[in-house]
C-alpha cells in the first residue's frame, strides 16, 4: 500500500470517533468509478437496467445502488441482527471495499491478524476489539456461542473446543475459535480469515470486519 492511499483510506473505528468518519469523501470516489470496473474487481454482480449490485454481506443478500449507494435488504428480517442498512460503520467497511479492494479466489489456507500485511501494526486495536471483546461475551458461554454462531449461519469445524466459519461477504471467509476456560486455565479465542483478506481489505478494514461480525454473534446469542 502506497502513502497517498494509506493517507487517503486509512479509518479510525473506534466507537467514539465512527461519527467523525468523513462519510461523504469515499462516497465522492464511489461515484467517480465504473460500475463494471467494481464488478469486475470485487465479483459483485451490476444490473445495469436497475442500476444496483448483488451483494452478501454476513451471508444475507443485499442491493447497493449505484451511484447513490443506497442499500436495503432483500430479507426485511435483515434488521434484527445486523444493522448494515443503519451502522455507519459497516457501510463505509463495503464502501471502501467497492473502491479500493479485490476479490482473488481463496486457497483455502487461513491467517492470523498477524499475518496480515500491517496486521503488526494495528494488533493492538485488533486483540482489544476483537479478540478480548469475543473471549469476554462468549469464554463461558459456549452454549451461546454455538446458538448463535448456528443462528448467524456458520459452519462448524474442527478447530479448537468449538469452531465456526462464516463468509462477511461471497469468499471472504472467517473462522471463529473457541477454547473453553475451566478452574485452571482462563478461555481464549482466536479469528482467523481467509488467504484472500490482504487483496480484499486493508489491515485496519479487517479489524473492523472482526468487529461487525462479533456485534451480529452477540445479538443473535442475546436472543438464545
Amino acid at each position: 500500500m502506497n502513502k497517498d492511499t494509506s493517507e487517503r483510506i486509512q479509518l479510525d473505528y473506534g466507537k467514539d470517533n465512527i461519527e467523525r468518519v468523513p462519510f461523504e469523501h469515499y462516497l465522492a470516489e464511489y461515484q467517480k468509478l465504473d460500475p463494471k470496473d467494481i464488478e469486475r474487481r470485487c465479483g459483485f454482480r451490476y444490473d445495469e437496467e436497475k442500476k444496483e449490485f448483488s451483494v452478501n454481506f454476513l451471508m444475507k443478500p443485499y442491493r447497493v445502488t449505484f451511484p447513490e449507494y443506497e442499500i436495503r435488504p432483500v430479507d426485511a428480517k435483515e434488521g434484527e441482527y445486523l444493522a448494515l442498512t443503519a451502522t455507519m460503520g459497516a457501510k463505509i467497511l463495503l464502501l471502501h471495499h467497492m473502491i479500493s479492494g479485490q476479490l482473488l479466489p481463496p486457497t483455502g489456507k487461513f491467517l492470523t491478524y498477524r499475518d496480515l500485511p500491517w496486521g503488526e501494526v494495528y494488533f493492538r486495536q485488533f486483540q482489544g476489539r476483537c479478540i478480548m471483546r469475543l473471549t469476554y461475551g462468549f469464554g463461558f458461554k459456549p452454549d451461546k456461542f454455538c446458538k448463535g454462531m448456528e443462528a448467524m449461519g456458520a459452519r462448524q469445524v474442527k478447530m479448537g473446543d468449538y469452531a465456526y466459519q462464516f463468509e462477511i461477504l461471497d469468499q471472504l471467509s472467517v473462522i471463529f475459535i473457541l477454547w473453553e476456560g475451566d478452574d485452571e486455565f482462563q478461555p481464549s479465542v482466536q479469528i482467523l480469515f481467509s488467504d484472500n483478506f490482504p487483496q480484499a481489505f486493508e489491515a485496519e478494514d479487517v479489524a473492523h470486519v472482526g468487529d461487525i461480525s462479533i456485534s451480529a454473534l452477540k445479538a443473535l446469542a442475546a436472543n438464545m
